[in-house]
């Protein structure tokens, strides 16, 4: 399993499968409450975003950062693929190496 903090809250990622997708369930938790999700990642996203230089559980731990940073925790999805997030946030791709970058 791979944690992040942010500011207000832990970002949780384990990956649970590969099949033509990683897949992994994320936990989000702030102080009194956490929310649960289940993601995936295409092979080709996570190629084009980092080049296979970053491993897939660091990328879901930035991209929530990111989604953190705009909505509550309790208005993500549950249950999407990270290529939804560019039609809710078109700045996100161009975002991503900042979340990445930080500790």
């Amino acid at each position: 399993m791979h944690t992040k903090r942010t500011a207000s809250a832990m970002i949780e990622v384990k990956p649970v499968g590969r099949g033509a997708a990683f897949e992994f369930d994320v936990v989000v938790r702030e102080p009194g409450s956490l929310c649960r999700y289940r993601v995936t990642l295409e092979p080709d996203l996570w190629e084009r975003l980092v080049g296979g230089r970053v491993a897939p559980e660091r990328v879901l731990q930035s991209a929530f950062a990111f989604l953190l940073d705009r909505e509550p925790k309790e208005a993500i999805l549950k249950r999407f693929d990270l290529a939804v997030i560019s039609r809710y946030f078109p700045e996100f791709e161009s975002e991503l190496p900042r979340y990445l970058a930080a500790p």
